[in-house]
């Protein structure tokens, strides 16, 4: 009797093993693509979700922080600037590997899904870019203005979860010592402070907008103050 071919099943389609960038996030050089991955139900079972097989060479180890390299963020629920810099540039004084803005969302988005947002785009940078540390400014606020520290304190928590989650040290600075550490005035003006982090990190262009420059000062102070020998304080 001739023999019959067992027909082979159809292959499963295969999907992402991480969710897609975060909306509003812009960056620099794009990161590595995840790796796809297949689906398989067991026998007899049906699984709200596929049980993943995931082959071993697909799995690749995390990578080490780079000595030096520190990632600057300035919170904010509306925008959240970011700046990732590194040893390099002029003698060693710091050169920007990748900087940006990630956008929570509009109010109206809800407060979990704006936080959710935040949280998954520092996740992201710091998986791209493993710093030795995240710098931030220090909470400030006016007492006529209490909403304000409140709300920035959920953004900030999220960015602290996310840094201690993966290990990552957060030490915060005083706005006053951030700007004097940069221009040698601890008042000085938003426009004084983007012509330093352009002259320091050798940029060809003012950092735009102000919560990128922002970031970019925070942790362009945390950089020198350690490679100069200068005490840092937790967050």
């Amino acid at each position: 009797m001739p023999r019959t071919q067992t027909p082979e099943p159809p292959p499963v389609a295969p999907f992402r093993r991480f969710p897609d960038t975060p909306p509003g996030r812009r960056i620099g050089p794009p990161p590595a693509a995840a790796p796809t991955i297949r689906a398989a139900t067991i026998p007899g079972r049906t699984p709200s979700v596929p049980t993943i097989i995931a082959p071993p060479l697909d799995i690749a180890a995390p990578p080490r922080p780079l000595p030096g390299r520190v990632v600057g963020i300035d919170p904010g629920l509306n925008v959240t600037g970011y700046a990732v810099v590194e040893p390099g540039g002029r003698s060693g004084g710091g050169r920007v590997a990748e900087a940006g803005v990630i956008r929570p969302g509009k109010a109206d988005a809800g407060m979990g899904a704006r936080l959710a947002v935040l949280y998954d785009g520092i996740v992201e940078i710091l998986e791209a870019y493993p710093p030795v540390a995240l710098a931030l400014e220090q909470v400030h606020s006016h007492w006529k203005h209490p909403r304000t520290a409140i709300l920035m304190a959920h953004a900030r928590g999220v960015i602290v979860l996310a840094a201690a989650k993966r290990g990552v040290p957060v030490v915060g600075y005083a706005a006053s010592k951030i700007k004097k550490n940069l221009t040698g005035s601890g008042n000085a003006p938003k426009d004084q402070m983007q012509h330093a982090v352009r002259m320091e990190l050798g940029l060809e262009q003012l950092p735009e907008p102000h919560d990128v420059a922002d970031a970019c000062a925070v942790a362009l102070c945390h950089y020198q103050l350690v490679r100069y020998g200068a005490g840092s304080r937790p967050a």
